[in-house]
């Protein structure tokens, strides 16, 4: 039933991404019968299937993926996350109650690239299409996203990271931490934080900025401790090995432009935008 649904919402994020696609290429806002038919379906059709995927009408969705609608989100947030971090984990969103707990490398266990360590690993099919989910005995340590670069590009980004480690496919073993991560029933999936020392207290700091919310750069190096080290923070966020559960995509500039993301800019839009659309549906 798992595998069933993780192909449905895999056909589903497809869909949408080829929305995306149009609707980021037209000039003004796209009628559903122009969407629809662009992408050769029955406007009914269309209207179902992004709808249950997302939980809001093509239309409000395209208010959601606008440059706009960020930088509104960026100035309604104020201290939510300062006030989530205060709060503790319980206080910061489904996903502090998913993942209640984490494991950080030692500086001593990451300098040595992760030799001796067992890293298990299977393709799944998520919300925002396929993806390559890594773990050890301790929790997820890797979570890639292959619609923007591939499978191969995928894995071999996230392989890379611990280059002295022993992978071994073992989807099985991982499935029921991967439900779970996905916002399905299954056991609650532990992160095990793979990187050096800051890294692990910029991403732990990600960890506190609630589902449908947004944060800075610079935000985030104050949290830390360091207001100066804005680009040294950006550049943690970058090397975030969990993508969307350590939720690096809620990180923009300033201004409230996107920035960069390391699965690509679609990916990063349409997943601010499905937490938005599902937090005020």
């Amino acid at each position: 039933m798992i595998q069933n649904d993780e192909q449905t919402s895999g056909y589903h994020y497809g869909v949408m991404a080829r929305a995306i696609e149009l609707i980021d290429a037209a000039d003004e806002p796209l009628s559903l019968d122009a969407l629809a038919a662009q992408m050769g379906m029955s406007a009914p059709h269309f209207q179902r299937v992004f709808s249950r995927w997302v939980g809001v009408s093509p239309k409000r969705y395209q208010q959601y993926l606008t440059l706009g609608h960020a930088k509104a989100m960026l100035a309604a947030q104020v201290s939510t996350m300062q006030t989530a971090h205060a709060a503790g984990l319980s206080g910061s969103g489904r996903l502090h109650d998913l993942f209640l707990r984490w494991e950080a490398m030692s500086p001593g266990e990451y300098a040595k690239g992760g030799a001796g360590l067992q890293i298990f690993w299977g393709w799944f099919d998520s919300p925002f299409g396929r993806a390559i989910v890594m773990g050890t005995t301790r929790g997820i340590c890797g979570l890639g996203l292959a619609g923007e670069i591939g499978e191969d590009a995928a894995f071999a980004d996230l392989a890379k990271r611990w280059p002295n480690a022993e992978f071994i496919e073992d989807a099985d073993r991982l499935r029921p931490w991967v439900a779970s991560a996905f916002g399905k029933v299954g056991e609650k999936a532990p992160l095990h934080l793979i990187g050096a020392p800051f890294q692990i207290k910029v991403w732990e700091a990600l960890l506190c900025v609630p589902t449908g919310q947004v944060t800075t750069y610079s935000d985030i190096a104050e949290q830390v401790g360091n207001p100066r080290a804005v680009r040294a923070v950006g550049t943690a966020i970058g090397r975030n090995p969990v993508s969307w559960l350590i939720p690096c995509h809620r990180a923009l500039r300033k201004s409230g432009a996107l920035g960069g993301y390391h699965w690509g800019l679609p990916m990063k839009r349409a997943m601010l935008a499905y937490e938005a659309a599902r937090a005020e549906a």
